[in-house]
């Protein structure tokens, strides 16, 4: 039975993949802060998909919750998928430069530090993939965060060019607006967001396992932001970083 380990397991997109995970088979590896909320989620996987699923707490804004992360992947899994992010409320001079730094090293240097401890064990068996969750933010002039995606794409593009051959993939997974809990917990108001512009999380993780499953290296979920994804390549950088303060978080 393949293994998978997911960051930010108990809600949104990585909620989603736990569950999708589950019923396809996979064992588990659920990692987040909330220690309890953790183990709940554990145990109705358990229970309703009928699959082992350990609870790993660890905050990956810590040495510590990354050193217990990176050597459970080294005893080996099969998929990683990277989702563990936040969203800073305010312009860049507005935020505390501590948040700015907490959200560097979950976004770049969580990523980074997995993805490595990951890849080995895969190569070893010829087998397996990275799913490192960026944003369509990532292709968007606006702040920390969207230059923290924007590095996770090129990241992404960059291992899996060095590993081209080896039977492993990594992706990155570039949504726009989806039905989570990031917003509210970054305290940002999305009444202004058109309803066509939201996407379910169950979507944007049948679109990243079938992206993945094609060998693609940068995954954009849905055609309206595939083409916004496009447009934005085409228009001048400054307008381009107007129209992201409406598009440029997921």
């Amino acid at each position: 039975m393949p293994t998978a380990l997911i960051t930010g397991a108990t809600a949104g997109i990585g909620a989603a993949f736990a569950r999708r995970l589950a019923a396809d088979g996979f064992s588990l590896v659920l990692v987040a802060r909330d220690h309890a909320r953790l183990a709940d989620t554990a145990a109705e996987l358990r229970k309703r998909y009928g699959v082992e699923a350990e609870a790993l707490p660890a905050d990956l804004s810590a040495d510590e919750g990354l050193e217990a992360v990176e050597e459970r992947l080294r005893a080996g899994v099969d998929l990683l998928v990277n989702n563990a992010g936040f969203g800073n409320r305010g312009a860049f001079l507005d935020v505390p430069v501590a948040d700015e730094l907490r959200m560097l090293r979950v976004h770049c240097e969580a990523v980074l530090r997995l993805t490595r401890a990951a890849l080995p064990y895969m190569i070893s068996k010829g087998r397996g993939g990275v799913i490192n969750v960026a944003s369509v933010a990532a292709f968007f002039t606006r702040g920390t965060y969207s230059s923290s995606k924007a590095w996770v794409v090129n990241f992404s593009q960059s291992a899996a060019a060095e590993i081209a051959g080896s039977g492993v993939r990594v992706m990155a997974l570039c949504p726009g607006f989806v039905r989570t809990e990031f917003h509210e917990r970054a305290h940002m108001d999305t009444s202004g967001i058109p309803g066509f512009l939201w996407l379910p999380a169950e979507r944007v993780v049948d679109e990243a396992m079938r992206d993945l499953a094609r060998g693609l290296r940068v995954s954009v979920p849905s055609a309206r932001y595939k083409a916004i994804v496009g447009l934005g390549r085409l228009v001048p950088g400054n307008l381009a970083g107007r129209v992201s303060t409406r598009l440029g978080r997921r």
